[in-house]
Parts: C-alpha cells; sequence; structure tokens
C-alpha cells in the first residue's frame, strides 16, 4: 500500500484488523520486509503496520530530508492517514532512533514503545575515518556479505533472508545511505528522551556487534524511566532475522498490557 506523507509518498505493508495497531520501522540497510517473520506472528492478534522509510524499500527516495525529525514526520503522517487512535511504536536500530524521537513529543495515540537494538540517543561513538568506512558499507554486494557476516549477525542467516538483506541494503537511495552515518547518527536526542513517558521495553541481542547490551543500558536505559530491558540470548544486530520468535513472543507479552 502506498500512502502520501509529509510531501512524499511511502510504502507500508499492513497486516491483521484486531487489536491494538503496531508499527514497525527498519533500521538503516532494511526495509519494512526485514520484520516480515515478527509481523506474520504477531498479525494473528494485532494490526500490524511496516514502513519502508523514505529512500528504502518501496518508498520514495528525495535529496534530502534524512534527518531524524524528517524521518519522524514521516511516520507521523502515516498514523494520521491511518486514523490511529492507539498504537504501540516498535523501531529497530536507526528505526529506534527515530521511534525515540517521536515518543519524546508525546503524540496523542501512542501508548508504548518497542526499541529493538536501537541506535541510542547519544552521537554514534565512531571516529570520522569509521564513520566514512560505514558509507560504503552497502556499495557492493562484497561489501554487504562481510557486513553481514562482521557487524550485523551472531546466527547465520537463512540464504533466502541472507539474499534479502543484501538486495535490500543494495537498493536503497544513495542519499539514504550517506545520510545515517554523515548525519542522523550523529545527532544527540538526550535531551529529548527524558520526555518518554509511556512503558518502553527495549530489547537487545546478547552478541550484538553495533550496540552492545552494556552500551543500551548505560546510554539508553539510565535515561528512560519507565523502561525495562530484555536480552535475546546468542542472538545479534539481526533479531528479526536472527530470533523472531523470541522477538516476536517478547513484543506480544509486552503489547499484553494494552489490550482494547
Amino acid at each position: 500500500m502506498k500512502i502520501s506523507s509529509n510531501g512524499i509518498t511511502l510504502h507500508v505493508e499492513e497486516q491483521g484488523k484486531v487489536g491494538i495497531p503496531l508499527i514497525f520501522l527498519h533500521y538503516w540497510g532494511g526495509s519494512s520486509r526485514t520484520w516480515k517473520y515478527v509481523t506474520s506472528e504477531l498479525a494473528t492478534d494485532h494490526h500490524t503496520i511496516a514502513i519502508d522509510h523514505r529512500g528504502w524499500g518501496q518508498s520514495e527516495a528525495t535529496e534530502s530530508g534524512y534527518t531524524l525529525a524528517d524521518l519522524s514526520a514521516d511516520i507521523d503522517g502515516v498514523i494520521k492517514a491511518l486514523n490511529l487512535r492507539r498504537y504501540v511504536l516498535i523501531g529497530h536500530s536507526m528505526g529506534g532512533k527515530v521511534a525515540q524521537l517521536m515518543a519524546s513529543r508525546r503524540p496523542a495515540g501512542l501508548v508504548g514503545l518497542v526499541l529493538v537494538a536501537p541506535s541510542p540517543p547519544t552521537p554514534m561513538a565512531l571516529s570520522a575515518k569509521a564513520r566514512e568506512s560505514m558509507v560504503g558499507a552497502y556499495d557492493s554486494r562484497a561489501a554487504i556479505e562481510a557486513t553481514i557476516d562482521n557487524m550485523l549477525t551472531a546466527k547465520p542467516l537463512s540464504p533466502s533472508d541472507r539474499e534479502q538483506v543484501i538486495e535490500d541494503s543494495m537498493k536503497g537511495a544513495p542519499t539514504a545511505k550517506l545520510a545515517w552515518p554523515r548525519g542522523a547518527s550523529q545527532e544527540d536526542i538526550t535531551d529529548q528522551i527524558g520526555k518518554i513517558n509511556v512503558p518502553t521495553l527495549i530489547i537487545s541481542g546478547e552478541l550484538d556487534r553495533v550496540d552492545t547490551p552494556d552500551v543500551l543500558r548505560a546510554e539508553l536505559q539510565s535515561r528512560l524511566p519507565h523502561t525495562v530491558m530484555s536480552v535475546l540470548p546468542g542472538t545479534g544486530h539481526l533479531s528479526m532475522l536472527e530470533s523472531p520468535r523470541e522477538l516476536a513472543l517478547s513484543v506480544r507479552r509486552f503489547c499484553a498490557q494494552f489490550t482494547q
């Protein structure tokens, strides 16, 4: 489904019609289909809405507009277009930082927040040289394969899931690929996230090499007053592909408190 939001067209995958809506935001390099196993599992008793960020998946790419505020406005437009009265926001990695900013603004209808291996609110702790190496992480199939093996996963992906990650990473618009390491990842929103006032669940992979559980405890959990944290054993950064059932179960248990 295509939805006009914030002056662009976004691709949205929608499943299920019962239960409280769950809005899924993906990582830098992914798409709405990164969440496919989790949304399929949860769609039996929830209304799931997975969105391609601008420049990724099947959403429109633009030459600018990739700040956290821009990406947040995109998602807010989808929420309004779908007339969602109550919802839970679920963000992964880059999408997790977008979700933090959105939740800090206390939007009407937001009842809960799930942050899966989220990028912390602080600027990414990388040197300028390391950030520039990130810029080329999705430039070729070989580079993406190395990123999958050395950074993104702890468990081997199935051949089809691995190919999906490669396809999504290669398909990203050049502006979207550049915008995260050079821009949004360096934004500091620590002052804003203290305003988050809904129950929040942080889910981390035990073996995540992008943002470790210890980093998330220190940089994020310590700053959020209504937060619990769950760690998935033997899992890396792509928990929705590495441990989808365990992740879906954690989300379902957390969202049980919001049943209508």
